[in-house]
């Protein structure tokens, strides 16, 4: 496919006696995509602050996810103990090799914590999330060794943590900010988008949780 589609665009330059490496050419592409309009944005998300963090706790709770408001990120382990502990879970996480949440305190919740990607054999899993978007309660989950993508889908229950400030309003703001924090060629290999937990009502239209991923899905938002 790659190859038919080069040379059509080798056809269309010899008919029309350019290379594609005409500075001018070039200039002009890259002028008309810096210009490129933005599309239309609900005026919803359009939220800040307050405001903005309400409805990303509304919307999160209407797809389904549970959410737990701490005050800094010492207070994350003992928000996920006492989660795991009120869904009569066991006291087991799994997390990847992300900074952050390896530096909490662990130590003061009999949590058994386990670090890297899934193989399928864990119960539950944490992740960090790039950010959160309001309009839809949706977390933004980039993928690497820090925050693998198997800890998203195949433990049976999944808890996120996202910080306040990594909240947008929009789809369009929060993607903006991805590609500004890892550049141009650059970008995380796969980009998971996340409302709620996995569902499915296929089947004579009976809702089923777990059905592709997570059976729950609790989000720690963490202040500030």
């Amino acid at each position: 496919m790659t190859g038919a589609r080069d040379e059509i665009l080798a056809q269309m330059r010899r008919s029309l006696g350019v290379t594609g490496a005409e500075a001018p050419r070039r200039a002009a592409v890259e002028e008309r995509l810096a210009r490129a309009p933005r599309g239309v944005i609900p005026e919803r998300a359009s939220v800040a602050g307050a405001e903005r963090l309400a409805m990303f706790k509304l919307k999160a709770e209407e797809a389904l996810a549970t959410v737990a408001l701490v005050k800094d990120a010492d207070c994350v382990p003992a928000e996920a103990a006492r989660f795991l502990r009120d869904s009569n879970l066991a006291a087991t996480l799994r997390i990847g090799e992300d900074a952050l949440l390896g530096a909490m305190p662990w130590g003061s919740t009999a949590i058994d914590l386990s670090k890297g990607a899934s193989f399928g054999s864990d119960l539950n899993a944490m992740s960090r999330a790039f950010g959160g978007v309001a309009e839809t309660g949706t977390l933004v989950l980039a993928s690497g060794k820090d925050n693998p993508t198997t800890l998203n889908f195949l433990p049976d229950n999944h808890i996120v943590v996202v910080a306040e400030r990594d909240l947008a309003g929009s789809f369009e703001e929060l993607l903006e900010r991805l590609r500004g924090v890892y550049g141009k060629g650059a970008m995380p290999r796969a980009l998971n988008l996340v409302t709620g937990p996995s569902r499915s009502a296929d089947i004579e239209q009976t809702l089923i949780l777990g059905a592709h991923g997570p059976r729950k899905l609790h989000v720690i938002i963490v202040e500030g």
